[in-house]
């Protein structure tokens, strides 16, 4: 399968109003202006690799270009960007990335500064993602997403996660100029990665009703083109979670799509809050409280069940959606413990406090927080 879709939002609701223009000389008390960024081209499917160079030419770059790439991505996916750009006339040299974290970002910030490099190309995992893309902001220099892996919506979206010793921050982060996402090497990263992302995108259901909470109660802005956006990403992994195996290369094709999709609906409401909920609060309390915390979207989908089972809705359709694809639905299948799920749920209520969610300003007493887990399976 090859395809070169292009996606782009030309036109917002009608009661979108995170994205109305200020009236300029005007009485009117109207004042909100806001710009929105979204990946120039996307090209996704298989051995679109080959076209990263004329891509980047598309995009008139400077000569001079890094790959941040792995260890591992390197020999997947990062080498052959170097080289393909190379092909293409671009002068390209490989940055080996590790973790991310904040000194990982400044040790890569001077190695790109370094090379005279005036564009960056993400080659690798939703780490190496991470850090070309803060990279990228910090330097104002434009990058290109070129995933070889599909864990998590941080593809094409403006946030970044960096881990520090004791916790996980999202940060503002450049949006990707292009996405070239391979399916032929996706399809090759460990299915769990692919399913943590899958995870991660239909646990955007629990997002948009606590963002929708939020309207109600906090009177928070809301953008409906953004939560579509989101609703819909989710709505296709549910969908076609039976199509979504191991060892599949459409199955990487089918759950690209939705995660760029994801990330465009966070560049849209201008934050992380179309994907972003009581869940990914639970997911970052068990990052602290775990001994050794799972994936992050599998975390998120575990947390979209209990979520969803607190707001009143189908918690059993998100649940059958989860194990379909293979992904965990219980705290044993995570590899953490009963209690520690039950300490990320009370604790989960004060990692983010200006974000209103069904978890309430107070949080969850520990009875109701084992009671919620029991009651949805996710422990005994």
């Amino acid at each position: 399968m090859r395809a070169r879709p292009s996606f782009a939002v030309s036109a917002m609701g009608a009661n979108d109003s995170a994205s109305r223009p200020t009236i300029q000389g005007s009485d009117s008390p109207f004042g909100k202006a806001r710009g929105m960024v979204f990946p120039r081209i996307v090209l996704a499917g298989h051995g679109v690799l080959q076209e990263l160079g004329t891509t980047c030419r598309q995009f008139d770059f400077a000569e001079s270009g890094a790959v941040v790439t792995g260890p591992k991505t390197a020999l997947l996916a990062g080498n052959r960007a170097v080289e393909i750009l190379r092909r293409e006339g671009f002068q390209a040299e490989a940055v080996i990335a590790g973790e991310s974290t904040e000194a990982e970002v400044e040790r890569v910030s001077a190695a790109v500064r370094g090379l005279n490099a005036r564009f960056v190309i993400a080659a690798g995992g939703g780490s190496k993602i991470d850090i070309t893309k803060v990279v990228a902001h910090r330097l104002r220099i434009p990058f290109v997403s070129v995933p070889t892996s599909a864990a998590h919506d941080g593809i094409s979206s403006p946030r970044a996660s960096l881990h520090g010793t004791e916790r996980t921050s999202s940060i503002e982060a450049a949006v990707p100029t292009g996405i070239v996402a391979d399916t032929e090497v996706i399809v090759q990263a460990p299915f769990r990665l692919l399913a943590s992302g899958c995870a991660d995108v239909i646990s955007n259901v629990t997002a948009v009703l606590d963002w929708h909470l939020a309207v109600r109660l906090k009177n928070e802005e809301f953008s409906s083109t953004a939560a579509t956006l989101s609703e819909y990403a989710a709505r296709e992994i549910i969908d076609h979670a039976a199509a979504i195996k191991p060892g599949l290369e459409e199955s990487a094709w089918i759950a690209i799509r939705p995660m760029i999709v994801a990330g465009i609906a966070m560049s849209v409401a201008g934050s992380s809050r179309p994907c972003s909920g009581s869940e990914h609060l639970f997911s970052h309390a068990l990052d602290r409280v775990a001994e050794h915390p799972a994936l992050h979207g599998e975390q998120c989908g575990v947390g979209a069940i209990m979520m969803m089972y607190l707001h009143g809705g189908d918690w059993q359709r998100v649940q059958s959606a989860l194990r379909t694809i293979g992904a965990p639905i219980t705290a044993r299948e995570l590899g953490v413990t009963p209690e520690e799920v039950v300490r990320a749920l009370v604790l989960a209520h004060t990692l983010r406090p200006e974000r209103y969610t069904i978890l309430g300003d107070n949080g969850l007493t520990r009875e109701a927080a084992e009671r919620l887990a029991t009651r949805t399976g996710v422990i005994g």
